[in-house]
């Protein structure tokens, strides 16, 4: 295994260019993730997590633009598409959170993994079709065979859920973007999907960057996690550390909101708006004096 890290990301800055101006949608974001490493990304809505994920992969919208900063995969720069190429699908790969979207509604499941396979792995189709079934059977879909023979719309969620997986994890990637890959689930698959993830991602050692607004979800599974607001990452630490010792008041102010069973009586604690509103002040600060550098 690379000493490397999986993904690099330094000072990275997104921003929108449209008739309006410029709108900045990241600031200076910075995290890394070792080898075989889970990394949680956490944050309200808004907070600039799928923007990062989508930087990474470089499927940033129309209009948006990394305009400072680098992205590296074990080493090597992800600068543009032509550095990319080749490592899409095969040493990168990603788990979106809708499954229904992220299938061909119109290609059997068979298609859809064995496709994946042959490009990537120039495997031939008969020996593509056997690791297919094998992918199916390792996330615990029965009657793999069957399977491979419908279409998206005959499975449930969790099983659509489950097919993305294998599909994400069918080459052995180094990285692994999953973008709150159960937010479309109900809790009891949640569970489930999750101790898929972690299989599969101990089983090709690969590295994960975990992007989910549960910090239930992060302390299942991640090693280490960043705090991001208004496109800042306010704090990163291991995840026990973070969870016994936050030590920025957001992350404080996140995890005194989060539900808790063994309180019942409790009562909900949002985030105070003063807080939220001196962090979106910072930000706005941080912007102008960008700008007047």
């Amino acid at each position: 295994m690379s000493a490397l890290p999986a993904l690099s990301v330094e000072n990275l800055h997104v921003e929108i260019v449209d008739a309006r101006g410029r709108t900045p949608i990241l600031r200076g974001v910075s995290l890394e993730i070792g080898p075989g490493r889970i990394h949680g990304l956490v944050g309200e809505s808004g907070a600039g997590k799928t923007v990062l994920a989508k930087a990474i992969l470089g499927i940033l919208p129309a209009g948006a633009a990394v305009t400072e900063g680098t992205i590296r995969h074990s080493g090597r720069p992800l600068t543009d598409a032509a550095s990319r190429r080749g490592l899409l699908g095969r040493d990168i790969s990603m788990i979106l959170q809708d499954p229904t979207a992220a299938l061909n509604p119109v290609l059997r499941i068979e298609a859809q993994i064995v496709d994946v396979l042959r490009r990537h792995l120039g495997l031939s189709r008969p020996a593509s079709r056997g690791r297919a079934l094998a992918l199916l059977d390792a996330v615990r879909i029965r009657e793999p065979a069957r399977v491979l023979r419908q279409y998206p719309h005959e499975l449930s969620g969790g099983m659509r859920q489950r097919v993305v997986i294998a599909i994400a994890f069918a080459c052995d990637p180094l990285l692994v973007v999953a973008d709150e890959p159960t937010t479309a689930l109900d809790v009891t698959v949640q569970k489930r999907i999750l101790r898929l993830i972690k299989e599969q991602q101990a089983r090709s050692c690969a590295s994960v960057l975990f992007i989910t607004h549960d910090l239930g979800v992060v302390a299942k599974i991640c090693d280490a996690v960043t705090v991001l607001h208004a496109g800042r990452a306010l704090e990163t630490a291991p995840a026990a550390e973070l969870f016994e010792s936050p030590r920025h008041g957001y992350t404080r102010a996140l995890l005194a909101a989060t539900p808790r069973l063994d309180r019942p009586d409790a009562g909900l604690r949002p985030v105070p708006e003063e807080l939220t509103a001196r962090l979106l002040r910072d930000a706005q600060d941080y912007d102008l004096a960008r700008r007047d550098a």
